[in-house]
């Protein structure tokens, strides 16, 4: 169910099949949203943390990067980016997509100017440093 593969950087899987009015019966239905094997840690003092972020309508962040892998959720609305040297894309609500570590958000906004986005992140780290780190501002 993969919709669109960017490089390593961002990879995207669409929405689960099913949706949760069309569910009969009384056993669960699990959608994989995401798989993807994730790269070397030192695994002695592993930390997870999930962050909510949102961005009102047309708000955006300044250039800056992760230096954990990160699983990312879009909860509401329609969220824009550009990992590194990949092509901007929009990812919908119900989307799911993953950060290699160090790449560069040269693109993390909000698509719309009229409605909120809101989406879950979540870092898996080797152990207590800063989930983001801003970029130098390039001068044109």
């Amino acid at each position: 169910m993969l919709s669109a593969c960017h490089s390593a950087k961002l990879r995207v899987v669409s929405k689960p099949a099913v949706s949760s009015s069309k569910l009969t019966g009384h056993e669960a239905h699990v959608s994989e949203l995401l798989s993807r094997a994730l790269p070397s840690l030192k695994g002695e003092r592993l930390k997870a943390t999930v962050l909510e972020v949102t961005y009102a309508a047309g708000g955006f962040s300044r250039p800056h990067r992760h230096p954990c892998p990160v699983i990312g959720y879009v909860v509401e609305g329609a969220l824009r980016t550009r990992v590194s040297e990949t092509r901007e894309t929009i990812i919908h609500a119900g989307e799911t997509f993953y950060e290699e570590p160090n790449g560069i958000h040269r693109v993390s906004a909000n698509a719309s100017d009229r409605e909120p986005v809101r989406f879950l992140a979540f870092f898996l780290c080797d152990d207590d440093q800063p989930l983001s780190v801003a970029e130098p501002l390039v001068s044109n």
